[in-house]
């Protein structure tokens, strides 16, 4: 156990990971957030309660094929103790401010408008962790930013026109769709609004197709069914509550991101990380991206950076599907002796 602040952990781990993967320090951007949000000491249990890494503290990173060079990470606001409320409000000021310094006026009146209907209310005590904040930086800088604002039913009444339609479309074919969270996405030449569902029931792979037919996306079926099927070791079904569909609008048009929470599975192969990589030998940048990114996490005196949270599978109209992985470093688990190593690292 250790007095210093959290804090302190965090933001050189973040620093450590910018240097080796050649990217801007995240704490020149986000350094005052990451203070406020992890203020309590390292190993304080309270950390461990939370929505983003149950059992570590709340900060996780992302590697993610279609940004191969990034630093990307999402934590959840403002310490364990806070308010849902305080949190949306604490990430929305955060924003604001990140939008205007880094990508000016019209990309925060692009923000402001979008994220009326979600930061308007006053206190609720409905919220349980209120807002996620995410952000992914390159050599230039801040890429992105974003925040996923807690909310249910009454948040698919709040997404603009477009992505609307695509949602009743998407319910209409895939029953048990619960709504969980909409992302606001800030980058430098762009913005983007997704909307997140947890799949209930138990889902078969295949049954994906009906709903992927609705949003124009017919025919990308099997390359989400070729990554999961080989990554979980021939499995096509996943159990209900493991898994999240999030539709947005891209360049080419309506895309799909599914993610599948491991530690709900279940039953993941130990060499999850081999078999995954299998899906990458066509792809040698993207193998080689994702073995600079566990280098990038894994401590001077580990042999790895952590464990695997989510696997992520993005599609579009064409192009090949993007996988991305949510790491849970190895130095933020409260129980250390909880972590999973691998079969084998990833080979070239």
């Amino acid at each position: 156990m250790y007095s210093k602040p959290m804090s302190t952990l965090v933001k050189s781990r973040l620093m450590t990971a910018a240097t080796r993967l050649r990217t801007a320090d995240p704490n020149r951007f986000v350094g005052p957030m990451l203070e406020d949000s992890f203020r309590d000491p390292y190993g304080d249990p309270a950390y461990g309660n939370n929505p983003v890494e149950p059992g570590a503290a709340p900060l996780r990173s992302q590697f993610a094929a279609r940004q191969p060079r990034n630093l990307s990470f999402e934590l959840e606001p403002l310490g364990p103790r806070a308010s849902g409320s305080d949190r949306r409000d604490f990430t929305t000021h955060a924003m604001r401010r990140l939008v205007n310094d880094n990508f000016g006026s019209e990309a925060l009146r692009w923000y402001d408008g979008a994220s009326e209907g979600f930061r308007s209310h006053g206190r609720s005590h409905s919220l349980n962790y209120g807002a996620i904040f995410g952000s992914s930086f390159d050599a230039g800088g801040l890429q992105s930013a974003s925040v996923s604002y807690e909310g249910g039913d009454s948040a698919v009444a709040q997404v603009n026109p477009r992505l609307a339609m695509l949602i009743g479309n998407a319910m209409a074919a895939l029953p048990g769709m619960r709504p969980v969270f909409t992302t606001l996405v800030a980058g430098r030449d762009h913005g983007a609004q997704w909307m997140t569902f947890l799949l209930t029931n138990n889902l078969r792979l295949a049954d994906l197709e009906p709903m992927m037919q609705e949003l124009d996306l017919g025919g990308r079926l099997a390359p989400i069914m070729q990554i999961i099927g080989v990554a979980l070791g021939g499995r096509f079904d996943l159990p209900g509550g493991s898994t999240l569909v999030s539709f947005g609008r891209g360049p080419q048009g309506v895309e799909m991101e599914l993610q599948v929470m491991l530690d709900a599975v279940g039953d993941v192969p130990p060499n999850f990380l081999q078999l995954l990589t299998m899906n990458l030998r066509e792809r040698p940048s993207e193998l080689t991206a994702l073995e600079r990114f566990l280098e990038a996490f894994t401590p001077d005196d580990q042999v790895w950076p952590g464990r695997f949270s989510i696997l992520g599978i993005r599609i579009g109209p064409s192009g090949p599907a993007k996988i991305s992985l949510f790491l849970r470093p190895v130095e933020f688990e409260i129980s250390p002796s909880a972590v999973r190593m691998p079969a084998q690292p990833v080979a070239a």
